[in-house]
């Protein structure tokens, strides 16, 4: 790869510094993040293949990003003219750089909520969503009970898309019955599927 005399190795996308937006609007700006203990961007390969998978869906939907984090994903549903994400990020410092990214970016198309995202999907739905993406940290058991909430307290439109990244070794048999599984990989330690509500 070819690299201008002076760039970082983060600026070169070599280390975890930056997320990169694949398409759309920003296509091509690279985001800092946060280098904090759990925080795992997804990567541009698992994004762009599910971003390919995506393709039709995006443009004009209401986003709800579970586990914002760097905001890779929720950001990216963003440049490809998504009509509004909502993300969610616990961690103070995440959502406040989330916040920094928004502003940098000029949109008014998003909100970032400094909240727990399995408490906040406990109460009842005050809007409902087209597209959810659900990334949590690994092997702590809140995706399980992240897909069940969205559906008991009616977060999601009528054949809602929502993907879901975790440990290839995760029990899928608690997931809401009438899910369908339209795509799915597996890549090393990472399982990756698209499912429709």
């Amino acid at each position: 790869m070819k690299t201008a005399k002076g760039r970082s190795a983060a600026a070169t996308h070599q280390g975890p510094g930056f997320v990169r937006l694949i398409s759309g609007k920003w296509k091509g700006r690279r985001l800092p993040v946060l280098d904090a203990a759990g925080l795992r961007p997804t990567s541009d390969r698992v994004k762009e293949t599910l971003f390919n998978w995506l393709m039709q869906d995006v443009a004009g939907s209401t986003v709800l990003d579970c586990f914002a984090g760097s905001g890779s994903l929720g950001l990216e549903a963003l440049s490809r003219y998504a009509d509004f994400v909502v993300l969610l990020e616990k961690e103070a410092k995440a959502a406040s750089l989330l916040k920094q990214h928004l502003i940098s970016l000029g949109s008014t198309q998003a909100e970032v909520l400094q909240t727990d995202t399995l408490l906040w999907l406990q109460k009842p739905a005050q809007r409902q969503f087209d597209l959810v993406f659900i990334d949590p940290p690994f092997r702590q058991n809140m995706a399980v009970p992240c897909c069940q909430s969205l559906v008991e307290q009616g977060w999601l439109k009528p054949g809602a898309l929502i993907y879901l990244e975790t440990e290839k070794e995760l029990a899928l048999d608690q997931l809401p019955p009438d899910w369908v599984l339209l795509k799915e990989k597996v890549a090393g330690q990472l399982a990756y599927r698209l499912w429709q509500a």
